[in-house]
């Protein structure tokens, strides 16, 4: 994937493989290293001057690179679908949550307004959220960040799609929250049945909620883990990675006295990493 700038072309992302089935795939690095520009990609929702190239990009058998825009609206919502790292630059600000939520239902499914509403209320409670009628009636601007993200993901899987790629769903949420979002998307995957592309800056997160984990830097996949056995990892790059993530433990002075946390490392980056992949 190129972008062209002033200064000449950069490649953005290169030499990016992987296949999923029905499953959780976690993609972790750093800002910039490829992991939100990767999952547009597949839905081609990268705009020039960006520019994308690949010897293959198949979804269930269609060659998505073959597909011109008519093509592609009929797979976006209805067969894959991506949750936006920020609901509030995703919710039409004018319109109400239930009107959005039933316009991507109706917009794959020839279906009427009434039965539009209810499978729309339905998605409502699947999130978990309380009194749907009124968060149905309400605008974006009257709803939680939490409650936004949750009205997003009901708005992504109304139309029952087989993938979905969530690009950072938490990153704005506390914690507590955290997990009731993580929760709602465990669940749903699990019973539809979907596959799932998380992308996460938490190694931590990634490594208890997804199946496998891709670690990218620099455009490029390092690594290829299995989530429950990243601390295993042996790529320097997620290693150093690992060993950044703060630990609450009590270290040792020489001589075996108590003292504070340790300083964390710092992570170094070897140039030679970039024209690396797997």
């Amino acid at each position: 994937m190129d972008f062209a700038t002033p200064k000449g072309l950069v490649h953005a992302v290169r030499g990016v493989s992987f296949s999923l089935g029905r499953e959780k795939l976690g993609v972790v690095g750093e800002s910039g290293s490829g992991k939100s520009v990767t999952g547009r990609a597949i839905l081609k929702l990268v705009r020039p001057p960006g520019r994308v190239s690949a010897k293959r990009l198949s979804f269930d058998g269609i060659d998505l690179l073959a597909c011109d825009e008519r093509a592609m609206r009929e797979i976006r919502g209805r067969r894959i679908s991506m949750v936006m790292q920020d609901p509030k630059f995703s919710l039409n600000p004018v319109m109400t949550v239930g009107a959005q939520i039933a316009e991507a239902y109706r917009l794959h499914e020839q279906a009427s307004a009434a039965e539009a509403k209810r499978r729309a209320l339905e998605m409502l409670e699947a999130v978990r959220i309380r009194d749907p009628e009124r968060v149905y009636r309400a605008y974006p601007h009257e709803v939680s960040g939490g409650m936004g993200q949750r009205i997003m993901i009901a708005m992504m899987l109304i139309p029952d799609p087989d993938l979905l790629i969530a690009d950072e769903p938490t990153s704005a949420l506390d914690v507590t929250v955290q997990l009731q979002v993580l929760a709602i998307l465990d669940d749903l995957v699990t019973q539809r049945g979907m596959g799932l592309i998380f992308i996460s800056h938490d190694l931590n997160l990634v490594a208890s909620f997804c199946d496998r984990v891709l670690i990218m830097y620099g455009g490029r996949v390092l690594e290829v883990c299995d989530a429950k056995r990243l601390s295993e990892a042996q790529h320097p790059y997620t290693r150093g990675l690992l060993d950044c993530l703060p630990r609450i433990e009590v270290g040792k002075e020489p001589g075996g006295k108590a003292g504070g946390p340790a300083d964390l490392p710092v992570l170094h980056r070897d140039p030679a990493w970039l024209d690396q992949g797997v």
